[in-house]
């Protein structure tokens, strides 16, 4: 018996096979290449961040461990989750209970924690995009998506000025989550509600000297 997926998977390939062969080339002449000093491309990545109504916090990295146990102290967090390969050390100040990530916890049972911390692999400052590649610092998806407060770790040699630069740092076969401030959609009215598909919170902890 034919299922609606397969009758509509079908009819997608008849349609493709039927579709004549492109022959234009598809442009590739966006910018490319651009940079900015450290401190300009700290400030417009800042900028944006704010925009998204994030929270950030630059410090040099010997300070990084000192800056996630505030933040997690005013957030009132008192158990949250790291993935595998998170450095120990930027947990060394926080007196909280820590709970390392691992594929057997369903991802229902991370909403019990109170918040998550991250490292990341790119940015960009132009848009204030966050990209998370799955990557032992970063862990599965779930874990930055359930808990309510995602505290994100940023190295400023990590950012790039556009989206192109900052794409072409990215590993294509690697599972890429793009964050661009909190959770955050706008009903009909345009009322805008947080947390509906992630984290209510963002807080970027960015190093400036890594």
């Amino acid at each position: 018996m034919t299922t609606a997926r397969e009758t509509v998977l079908g009819r997608i390939r008849d349609a493709l096979a039927l579709a004549p062969t492109p022959d234009t080339a598809v442009p590739r002449d966006y910018r490319t290449g651009r940079t900015l000093p450290d401190d300009e491309r700290l400030a417009l990545f800042t900028d944006r961040l704010v925009d998204y109504k994030a929270q950030v916090h630059a410090c040099t990295g010997d300070r990084t461990a000192e800056v996630i146990a505030q933040v997690l102290r005013e957030r009132g967090a008192r158990k949250v989750g790291v993935p595998a390969g998170l450095d120990e050390r930027w947990l060394g100040a926080y007196d909280g209970e820590v709970q390392q990530d691992c594929a057997d916890i369903p991802a229902p049972r991370l909403d019990a924690l109170d918040g998550v911390v991250t490292g990341s692999a790119v940015g960009c400052a132009e848009t204030g995009t966050i990209f998370l590649d799955g990557s032992p610092d970063q862990g599965r998806r779930a874990l930055s998506l359930v808990p309510d407060l995602h505290v994100c770790v940023v190295d400023l040699s990590a950012v790039e000025v556009g989206v192109p630069e900052a794409v072409g740092r990215l590993v294509p076969e690697r599972p890429t989550t793009l964050i661009s401030g909190p959770s955050a959609t706008s009903d009909i009215e345009l009322e805008r509600v947080e947390g509906v598909h992630g984290p209510r919170s963002l807080v970027v902890v960015i190093r400036v000297d890594a």
